[in-house]
């Protein structure tokens, strides 16, 4: 791909910035809409959490296709089509007559969501080439998460309260048409010098292991052990089957050499429980301030900006961190927050006190802002540029994994521990299980954060990134042989 200008490099950014805003800001005020969702249709605590999870479960299961098939024909057509197909989503979810059809047509969402973001974190890797001016794109990316968190639960309340739940998925329609208009004039094609082969099989066992998982652990309150121990078994397969047919394969799906790479392991466990702890983080927080404290949509949005500015704060802060001095300090900062956070509501109760619960939410705001970053630039900065696309679905798989599982796990815990007659008051020591996991989920970040970020650490990313770049030079000459 040619050198842009800085005004085109920028004009991109903006683009992929676009498409990261309708997704992240679809999820925050789908949360905000939750009750009026349990109102509306009579959805249990397993149905709200289906409404969240078959979105980010269908998103983990597809992202990996999405970003090896983007870095094989052409990331632009790609991330084009995820647009309109997101948009036609958003529209269908909107005209939803029944919880089964919104989970469905949330379903079509992620389709196209699942070609939007590893595909624009790739557009941006490969358009802006200085490893600092790449940290401080990533840092701009990270903050529009900051500002769909922000915005979401406001503008998610405004519109429950006013126009109803659905006018939450109009707001996709202008501004995916928007980036479909601009995309198409301004951001230029690329792929992968080395075409990827599709992994069926590999693609199968994902789409198994992701959804058997989940399953088993939204129905296990409601169904019972018995009944969700052959779900279980079948993950357990399903991993089995990809770890022993994934190194296999020429091309896999999931390329297990990564993961000889201390920071590119490090930084998918940090994605995974980071994000958990948001998807656990969210869930509890709008069925709380709606359903225990008795807030509207709109009081419970404004409710979750002290968590939501510091994200939008802290995340440019944290790019540069990393552009400067590396991903330790930002993965610190966001280790010691969260864990502090979850602290205050597992031991103190946080959510039963004003002060308490808006230091608890402004604690997990300024994390959240700080590790989102490092996971990025992390995961794509010591893989060959080649592999940029897969390398970042990893990362984004990784990251809606964790928001998968932090609602199923969180959600569980919620449901098995709630009295139905008396809701609103077993709800605060039904959920204080669910801030020691997500507790357990900070510890885990400022553990790795400290253990992938030194020079043992950054030594295996230099010999796997060797490896991986002498095992692709070595197949290019072999495939010009043959030619």
């Amino acid at each position: 791909m040619p050198e842009l200008s800085h005004r085109r490099r920028q004009l991109v950014l903006a683009i992929c910035c676009m498409s990261l805003l309708i997704v992240s800001l679809d999820n925050t005020v789908l949360n905000v809409a939750l009750p009026s969702l349990q109102r509306d249709f009579h959805a249990s605590t397993a149905g709200l959490q289906w409404t969240i999870d078959a979105y980010t479960l269908v998103l983990a299961a597809l992202l990996m296709l999405a970003g090896s098939t983007a870095d094989r024909i052409g990331r632009k057509k790609v991330f084009m089509a995820g647009l309109i197909v997101f948009s036609a989503g958003s529209l269908l979810c909107s005209l939803a007559p029944n919880l089964d059809s919104l989970i469905a047509f949330r379903m079509v969402q992620a389709v196209g969501g699942s070609m939007l973001n590893p595909v624009a974190m790739s557009i941006i890797t490969n358009t802006f080439t200085d490893p600092r001016e790449r940290a401080r794109a990533i840092g701009a990316w990270g903050a529009v998460v900051g500002i769909s968190m922000a915005a979401g639960p406001l503008v998610g309340g405004l519109l429950v309260d006013s126009v109803g739940w659905r006018s939450i998925f109009w707001i996709n329609l202008p501004v995916g048409l928007t980036a479909l208009v601009m995309t198409l004039r301004y951001v230029p094609e690329s792929r992968a010098p080395k075409a990827r082969r599709p992994d069926p099989l590999g693609q199968l066992l994902v789409i198994v292991l992701f959804g058997s998982l989940t399953y088993a652990i939204i129905e296990a309150p409601n169904a019972g052990l018995a009944s969700v121990v052959p779900f279980a078994a079948v993950a357990a397969a399903a991993l089995a089957g990809l770890l022993w047919f994934e190194p296999r394969r020429p091309e896999p799906l999931i390329d297990l050499r990564f993961f000889r790479s201390a920071p590119f392991s490090g930084a998918t466990v940090v994605a995974v429980s980071a994000f958990a702890a948001l998807g656990g983080f969210l869930f509890l927080s709008t069925l709380y301030l709606q359903n225990v404290r008795g807030l509207d949509a709109l009081h419970a949005g404004l409710w979750m900006l002290p968590m939501a500015i510091p994200t939008f704060l802290c995340a440019p802060l944290s790019g540069r961190l990393v552009g400067s001095r590396g991903p330790r300090l930002p993965l610190l900062i966001a280790g010691l927050a969260m864990t502090a956070s979850g602290v205050l509501f597992g031991a103190f109760e946080a959510e039963t006190s004003n002060a308490t619960l808006f230091l608890g939410y402004a604690l997990f705001g300024v994390g959240f802002g700080f590790v989102n970053a490092p996971i990025t630039n992390t995961a794509v900065s010591g893989m060959p540029r080649s592999q940029a696309g897969v390398a970042a679905a990893v990362a984004s798989t990784s990251r809606q994994l964790g928001q998968t599982l932090g609602v199923a796990v969180i959600g569980a815990v919620l449901a098995s521990g709630v009295g139905a007659s008396s809701y609103a008051q077993s709800f605060v020591s039904a959920a204080r299980p669910g801030w020691w996991i997500l507790t357990g989920c900070g510890f885990c970040v400022l553990v790795l954060g400290v253990l992938t970020s030194g020079r043992w650490a950054r030594g295996t990313a230099e010999r796997t990134a060797e490896r991986l770049e002498s095992v692709e030079a070595r197949d290019v000459v072999g495939a010009s042989g043959r030619a």
